[in-house]
C-alpha cells in the first residue's frame, strides 16, 4: 500500500535538511512565532505490533519537514499548487504501516486499543466500516475546533496489514488525494475510495 521509494527519498532529504533547519533557527529574529501543534505520543500497543510485524513503515513529519517537502512541489499546474498550500498549512503527519506474515499475528484487542486511543471528546467518528467476510475495517475520525476540522485520524485494517495515518492541521476528506504522492501516503487512495463508497451508501446513491 505504501510508496516506499518516495518515502526513502524523503527520509534521505530530511537528513540533509536537518543542519540547514538548525542554522535557520539560530539565525531567526527574537520575535516568537506561533508554536505548531506537536504530534501526540504513539499508543503503547504500537510497540507490540512492530515486534510482531514482518515489515514496518514509519513516517513522522513535523511542521519544519512538511515545509521542506513542499519546496519540491514547484509545479505550476493547479493540482501541484493546491497540494503545496495544503501541506504548508499542516502541523504534522504521522504514518505507521505494519505488515504481517499470516492471519492472527495481531489480535482484535490490539486493533481496538488503537481505536480507543483516539476515541476522545476531541475526535468525532465520521466513518466506521466493518466487513465480516474479508475481516477488513476502516475508521476515520476528525478533530473539530470551533466548528472547523483541525485534524484527521485514519485506521485501515486488513487480515495481514494495519495502516495508521494521523494528520494535524486543517484537512478535509476530499483533500486526502492531494497527499498521495508525499512520503508513502499512497495508502490514502484506497482509504478515500472506501470512504466515498460509504458516504454514497449513506445518502442512498450517487451524489
Amino acid at each position: 500500500m505504501t510508496n516506499r521509494p518516495v518515502m526513502m527519498l524523503l527520509a534521505f532529504s530530511a537528513l540533509l535538511a536537518a543542519p540547514l533547519l538548525a542554522l535557520q533557527a539560530q539565525n531567526a529574529s527574537g520575535a516568537q512565532a506561533a508554536q505548531p501543534v506537536p504530534l501526540p505520543a504513539p499508543p503503547p500497543v504500537e510497540k507490540e505490533l512492530a515486534a510482531r510485524a514482518s515489515n514496518v513503515t514509519e513516517v513522522t513529519l513535523g511542521k519544519n519537514m512538511l515545509d521542506f517537502a513542499a519546496q519540491f512541489m514547484s509545479g505550476k499546474d493547479e493540482d501541484d499548487v493546491e497540494a503545496r498550500k495544503l501541506i504548508q498549512g499542516l502541523d504534522g503527519i504521522y504514518v505507521r504501516d505494519y505488515e504481517f506474515e499470516k492471519d492472527g499475528d495481531y489480535t482484535p484487542e490490539q486493533l481496538e486499543q488503537l481505536r480507543q486511543y483516539f476515541e476522545t471528546s476531541q475526535w468525532t467518528p465520521i466513518v466506521r466500516d466493518r466487513e465480516r467476510k474479508s475481516r477488513e475495517s476502516t475508521d476515520v475520525m476528525v478533530k473539530m475546533v470551533n466548528g472547523e476540522s483541525r485534524g484527521m485520524f485514519i485506521l485501515d485494517a486488513e487480515p495481514k496489514e494495519i495502516s495508521i495515518v494521523l494528520i494535524l492541521g486543517p484537512i478535509r476528506m476530499d483533500q486526502l488525494g492531494q497527499l498521495k504522492g508525499l512520503s508513502g501516503l499512497g495508502a490514502l487512495g484506497s482509504v478515500t475510495a472506501k470512504t466515498k463508497d460509504k458516504n454514497k451508501d449513506a445518502k442512498g446513491g450517487d451524489e
